[in-house]
């Protein structure tokens, strides 16, 4: 199985229950391994098997999830040592 990380920073995530709807609409996605949130930083990592989705997807989602997009300044993931994807 091939996994990757994809990470957001994004503008509004203002409690538990904000972090717990992102989650669990991230969990939903055919592919995602696992997803993290910090609400101090704002922090979204996502692990996810390339072969059943891939990141476009995961940042489809999250832009429907109508969470402000401070951390979509560039849209296109890029490599970062290989497996890991940044969109920041």
């Amino acid at each position: 199985m091939p996994k990757a990380s994809i990470y957001f920073t994004l503008g509004k995530i203002d409690d538990k229950h904000d972090s717990k709807a992102i989650k669990r609409e991230l969990d939903t996605l055919p592919g995602v391994i696992s997803v993290s949130v910090n609400d101090s930083s704002h922090r979204v990592a996502v692990d996810f098997d390339t072969s059943r989705v891939q990141s476009g997807r995961i940042v489809k989602q999250v832009e429907t999830m109508g969470v402000s997009d401070h951390g979509f300044q560039n849209r296109q993931p890029y490599p970062v040592g290989g497996t890991r994807f940044r969109i920041l």
